[in-house]
């Protein structure tokens, strides 16, 4: 007599063709509901929420503050931000300018909100205000900000003066890590205008650019010191090159 043939196992999980069927409910009760007060169990749940997403963050960072040193024209410059918020919604205040040893030339402040519109980018919205011996103007502004593919963080921005000047920004940088300690950051710079602007030494077209590559060493994460040259071009004001050194810090 043949031996009789086993039963066909039970397909489980993964093994399942797959279907079209909608997922289960989530579980409406939770088992601590039996002995706590509904109010205790919100404000507990509200609370996880924010713990896994919902919290509030902050930072401040200079990316470039530093010294540089050119033929006989020695200044100074800084570019850094701070913001505060979530994972979607951030106010973000921007500061940069540059200057002599014994003046500021040229600096700026911008309050931003900040909204995720995906990923990696941001879009942000606010005013700028420009103070300094330069110029003393009012700017509307809208921006983007962002993680670009091949890791380069990118910003571009649009600014409306006070008194109709229309301005634009595009700037960019990656790290490119030699070791766990040692960076190289290549990095651009290029501001455009709609029309001249004689007052403020802006030239219609590309008005100003700057280019450069600086090597950091991070001491801490927070804490890098570095090296490195950088090209600028103004209309009307000529090209050079300078030496710079400086310090890379965030907390």
């Amino acid at each position: 007599m043949a031996p009789a043939k086993p039963a066909a196992a039970a397909t489980i999980g993964t093994d399942q063709p797959a279907g079209d069927a909608l997922p289960p409910a989530p579980p409406g009760d939770r088992a601590a509901a039996r002995f706590y007060d509904p109010a205790a169990m919100a404000a507990a749940d509200r609370q996880m929420r924010r713990d896994h997403g919902g919290m509030r963050f902050g930072q401040v960072m200079f990316d470039l503050a530093e010294v540089q040193i050119r033929d006989g024209r020695d200044g100074l410059r800084w570019d850094g931000e701070g913001w505060f918020g979530g994972d979607r919604d951030r106010l973000v205040v921007k500061s940069e300018g540059d200057g002599r040893i014994d003046r500021i030339d040229r600096a700026e402040v911008q309050a931003l909100y900040s909204r995720a519109i995906g990923p990696y980018f941001d879009l942000q919205a606010g005013l700028r205000q420009d103070v300094g011996a330069a110029s003393r103007r009012s700017y509307a502004t809208i921006g983007v900000e962002g993680l670009a593919p091949y890791w380069f963080q990118v910003e571009g921005a649009l600014f409306l003066s006070d008194r109709g000047d229309l301005l634009g920004r595009v700037q960019a940088y990656t790290d490119q890590r030699i070791t766990q300690r040692l960076i190289l950051q290549p990095r651009v710079e290029l501001n455009l205008a709609a029309q001249a602007v004689p007052q403020d030494e802006i030239a219609a077209g590309l008005s100003q650019a700057e280019a450069g590559v600086r090597l950091r060493y991070e001491i801490r994460r927070e804490f890098a010191p570095y090296a490195g040259i950088s090209w600028e071009h103004r209309r009307g004001d000529g090209n050079g090159a300078a030496l710079v050194l400086g310090v890379r810090s965030w907390f």
